[in-house]
């Protein structure tokens, strides 16, 4: 059996799908890494709603998929970028999530951090026209509400803090205010611009060696208040030399799409934990690939997870912010879900041959639990577009 895939250029070429799944089993939590999936929500399809209304989320499917990647031994990350933070989600919507989330992962002794930021605080016509003081008080909003719920708390980059510092020791006086009055240790999370075009600068400075420097002062003024830090800048080296400069105790999980499987695996200085968006849809497998490396086999960990990079950097390509599309995407061809639609509409975000080159490369890793539905669900996106086959 075959299947006819579009290329940007209006051709098509003919791919033989795979007729079985990698072989993966559910299991125990890893001893070797702590290792988080920044989990993709599930939006109701049948919600009568603009792209800007707030989300419409369909809560049964969103916390079922956060069970699978716990019965993988997976933590959540939840409510962050991966779940259309600011591009979908308001805060709202992202408390919600956070109650429910929280509550599933403790009915079923999941691991689980929230994201906490700023995005009550809306931008208008003028930008962001808040005091320090507001955006203070934003994020402690927010941080009760994931204290509260018994989870980890994960300090988001803030646009707002973004457009009002005026520099590093804005970010000083902020992280230190939220840091002090932190009950748990946190995740302290640096994103990219190539993320979030409104993070640039973030730290004070759009000089990376500047905002490193920054950045490692506030751990380095709290070191017991944070438990690691989530580097997203797709700067391997950059990650390295921060990971080597972190106090004693302090992990570094990383964030980079690109270059997870040489940083989780480490060299003789040390090793990063995991955060990723790309363990949503490579949850089963990135599992998989830990327990190899739980046992000391580091060539077996990366001979499982390297092959994996290029649908990462294919669905993190520029603009990089659209990465959830085919997170989302890949989800529904996987039977997670019902429907191929997401929060604020951003299914349209990605181009049908970007689909097709995505469906190519999961298939080809043995991502898809049931081969023949997602042959079946692509051939339906296909002729949605005038695709015959």
């Amino acid at each position: 059996m075959t299947i006819r895939l579009p290329d940007s250029k209006g051709a098509s070429r003919t791919y033989e799908p795979r007729t079985e799944p990698l072989p993966v089993t559910p299991g125990t939590p890893f001893t070797s890494r702590t290792v988080y999936s920044a989990a993709h929500v599930v939006a109701d399809p049948y919600a009568d709603i603009s792209p800007d209304s707030p989300a419409a989320i369909d809560w049964d499917a969103t916390l079922a998929f956060r069970r699978h990647l716990w019965s993988h031994g997976l933590g959540v990350a939840e409510a962050m970028d991966t779940a259309q933070r600011g591009m979908g989600l308001d805060w709202a919507g992202a408390a919600e999530l956070i109650r429910r989330s929280a509550a599933e992962a403790k009915s079923v002794g999941g691991l689980i951090a929230c994201g906490v930021g700023t995005d009550q605080l809306s931008a208008t016509e003028i930008g962001y026209p808040y005091s320090l003081a507001e955006i203070r008080a934003a994020y402690e909003e927010q941080l009760a509400v994931v204290e509260e719920s018994g989870a980890r708390a994960i300090l988001m980059a803030s646009r707002a803090l973004a457009a009002v510092a005026k520099g590093p020791e804005d970010y000083l006086e902020v992280y230190g205010h939220l840091l002090r009055q932190a009950s748990e240790p946190v995740i302290l999370h640096w994103l990219g611009p190539m993320f979030d075009p409104a993070l640039e600068g973030y730290w004070g400075a759009t000089d990376l060696d500047a905002a490193t420097r920054t950045f490692l002062d506030v751990i380095a003024a709290h070191p017991d208040k944070v438990d690691g830090i989530k580097v997203s800048l797709l700067d391997a080296q950059r990650e390295i030399d921060i990971r080597r400069r972190l106090p004693q105790g302090v992990r570094c999980y990383t964030g980079d799409d690109f270059n997870y499987p040489e940083l989780i695996a480490g060299d003789d200085q040390g090793f990063s934990h995991a955060l990723l968006g790309i363990f949503d849809p490579l949850g089963p497998l990135a599992a998989e690939a830990v327990r190899v490396l739980d046992t000391g086999n580091t060539q077996g960990f990366r001979d499982l997870l390297d092959p994996t990079v290029g649908l990462s950097r294919h669905l993190f390509q520029t603009p990089t912010r659209f990465y959830k599309t085919g997170v989302v995407f890949l989800a529904w061809l996987a039977g997670h879900q019902s429907h191929f639609t997401m929060v604020g509409g951003l299914q349209s975000a990605r181009s049908l041959p970007h689909f097709a080159k995505a469906y190519e490369l999961a298939d080809g890793l043995g991502l898809f639990p049931d081969p023949k539905l997602a042959e079946e669900r692509m051939k339906t996106l296909l002729s949605v577009y005038g695709v015959d086959q």
